[in-house]
């Protein structure tokens, strides 16, 4: 069996599902379409973490990852 890592090159088939969660519970929240939540989401220093794989951000779940979003909001 080959063992899977994840790296910088394919950081990015994890983060569309986190994301989507996200803003599922932040438009939810603040009573936003999903389209400005998405928006917010990727424009913040949360994502800008999310995406560097050096950070390990991708080891957390969505509600650990909205809650540091919105601590940075």
């Amino acid at each position: 069996m080959t063992e899977r890592k994840v790296t910088s090159e394919n950081l990015y088939l994890l983060l569309p599902g986190k994301v989507s969660k996200m803003a599922v519970m932040y438009a939810d929240d603040f009573g936003l379409p999903i389209t400005e939540a998405l928006n917010r989401i990727y424009q913040s220093e949360t994502y800008r973490q999310l995406e560097d794989e050096e950070t390990k951000l991708w080891h957390y779940g969505p509600v650990a990852l909205y809650q540091m979003f919105l601590e940075e909001i």
